[in-house]
């Protein structure tokens, strides 16, 4: 009986809870209901239906290049980067296709320059980026570099959130054409947004000239005028949190510009920073309200926008629901900023343009296979690889069945190459290239290339698996159509992909520790719509790894434990 107290005695505490901030939430002008979504935060809820995908004319195909990560984390320095982009060029890697040098985190001084810019480490980068850039360029290779969608990147030094414009135009000015966009220490943006009293519209250096008020404002969904006694108008703006709905209004400006716009908000309850999009024209604007503890229920906030003259169409809007909706914002962010800042760099400098591939490294906590196409060129699926076979096909098994969301410019990205690192013996050193191939992976290096400048048999053997001009191809077929795992067969996996020319590159992965035997008829293929395959008679078959060609109607191979075979099929 007691228990049986104690637990509807919490029941009751927790009812007195949720109807006491239901109604503050009421009292303030925000939707609670819609404030619950939130409990799904993977879900994106933002309508992407009609936003275009991300297009900086960057990586067509998966990029292929080197990380200093998993070999060096932490201890990297610009001398070690010219020794890693030389052996890239004398070891046949760069002749291969792998033209990137990427920088990952700890490049960067803690303390960024006079300016405000992100700056190399003063002791171990001392000639500075843009200089390390140049000598990686004049090898004919690209440098790429590194930061986080948080206050400090994973190694806790000075990312990026917040300085978005400022580190992209940096980037640029540097020659970098590769940028990695990790996820540590990120804040996400807050779908609550305060009641908004009114909005003021000032040219710059004058008084406003025009005030957004609930009296004129237009309404969305279930924004609406709230009453609010402790505000000086009485009345505000409301439900706006959580993508309840939007207040929206057309004006008239005189001339085109830059224009002030102040923000009068209620600062009642304000526990977090909270959030608004002015969305003008199309264009998103942002107004972060921060957490604070004024006497006074009323505050303003000011940002700077650019305006038309004539007609203006302004919305206010807060779209985010769940943590998936703050990532998206975020992320695309960023990528607006390098986008603009390559083609600005570009045309400031009368040269070639060098767009920057954008690499969204947020981990797969949101999803990002959902909706990375509108905002990057590649996005990581899941956690950090590992140099064990455990992790590899781990991520593998889940990084397959993502294969729909790839296209030309935007692919999944199950992370680096681990190929040469670890315990892995060399068949599975080679299975882990052609599943990478396969689900047309990028294809980034983290071993210590370095190393394979030494004439070794175990070198060699490295460097022909990373070299197989067979495997590139299909990795880097400019259909970039993913395998698909179409059938199974005891241990064995059996993936296909359609390639460009009609072709189709076939795998058979033997997941056991025991060498396998399969027999495969080839006409089966054309049960699987995912391959347009129509007929199979007199097909060319060319094994990936031995070269060798034939013709049958039936593929017969030994697999080794951990092992592949791989076959290219013409009809």
């Amino acid at each position: 009986m007691a228990f049986l107290i104690v637990i509807i005695a919490i029941l009751v505490i927790a009812l007195i809870v949720f109807v006491t901030w239901f109604a503050a939430m009421v009292a303030e002008g925000k939707c609670p209901l819609c404030a619950l979504k939130k409990l799904a935060p993977t879900k994106l809820t933002i309508d992407i239906d009609n936003v275009p995908d991300y297009d900086n004319g960057a990586a067509r195909t998966p990029l292929m290049g080197w990380s200093s990560w998993n070999t060096m984390r932490n201890h990297i320095d610009e001398d070690t980067i010219v020794e890693v982009a030389r052996a890239m060029c004398s070891t046949g890697l760069a002749d291969a296709g792998y033209k990137y040098i990427n920088l990952d985190d700890c490049w960067q001084s803690s303390q960024r320059d006079a300016d405000g810019k992100l700056q190399g480490d003063l002791e171990t980068f001392p000639s500075g980026i843009k200089a390390l850039c140049d000598r990686v360029n004049a090898m004919g290779l690209k440098l790429g570099i590194y930061a986080s969608n948080g206050t400090l990147t994973c190694e806790d030094l000075p990312a990026s959130l917040g300085t978005e414009e400022l580190d992209a135009r940096t980037f640029a000015s540097w020659g970098i054409e590769y940028f990695k966009y990790d996820f540590c220490h990120n804040e996400a943006i807050s779908g609550t947004t305060p009641a908004i009293e009114y909005v003021d519209i000032s040219p710059i250096g004058q008084r406003a000239i025009i005030r957004l008020s609930p009296d004129n404002a237009k309404y969305t969904g279930k924004a609406k005028t709230v009453k609010i006694k402790d505000l000086p108008t009485g009345k505000a703006m409301g439900m706006l949190n959580h993508n309840a709905g939007t207040a929206y209004f057309d004006v008239n400006i005189p001339t085109s510009g830059k224009y002030a716009l102040t923000v009068h908000f209620n600062k009642t309850m304000a526990f977090k920073r909270r959030y608004l999009q002015i969305v003008i024209n199309g264009k998103v604007n942002e107004v972060f309200f921060p957490a604070g503890k004024g006497f006074t229920p009323d505050g303003r906030a000011q940002i700077t926008v650019d305006m038309q003259s004539g007609a203006n169409h302004i919305v206010l809007c807060n779209p985010v629901v769940t943590r998936a909706d703050s990532s998206y914002i975020q992320y695309k962010r960023m990528g607006d900023a390098l986008i603009s800042a390559s083609r600005d760099w570009a045309k400031f400098n009368h040269t070639e343009e060098k767009p920057i591939t954008y690499s969204l490294c947020e981990w797969g906590t949101a999803k990002p296979w959902n909706w990375g196409a509108k905002v990057g060129n590649m996005w990581r699926t899941t956690h950090d690889i590992m140099a064990n076979w455990t992790s590899i096909t781990a991520i593998y098994k889940f990084n397959l069945r993502l294969y729909k969301h790839t296209r030309p410019g935007h692919v999944n990205d199950p992370d680096m190459l681990e190929v040469g690192n670890g315990k892995l013996t060399p068949e599975e050193n080679k299975s882990h290239f052609t599943l990478w191939c396969m689900m047309a992976a990028p294809l980034v290096l983290g071993n210590d290339v370095r190393l394979l400048t030494e004439d070794t048999k175990k070198n060699k053997v490295l460097l022909s698996i990373l070299t197989n001009e067979d495997m590139i191809d299909i990795d880097q077929d400019p259909l970039v159509a993913p395998a698909k795992k179409i059938g199974k067969e005891g241990s064995i996996d059996i993936l296909a992909r359609p390639l460009a020319n009609g072709d189709v590159a076939i795998c058979f992965f033997n997941k056991s520790k025991k060498k396998v035997t399969i027999e495969y008829d080839i006409d089966t293929l054309k049960d699987v719509k995912y391959l347009g395959v129509s007929r199979t008679n007199n097909a060319e078959i060319y094994d990936l790894w031995s070269a060798q060609t034939y013709h049958n109607d039936v593929i017969k191979a030994n697999i080794q434990p951990h092992g592949v075979k791989a076959y290219r099929i013409s009809f």
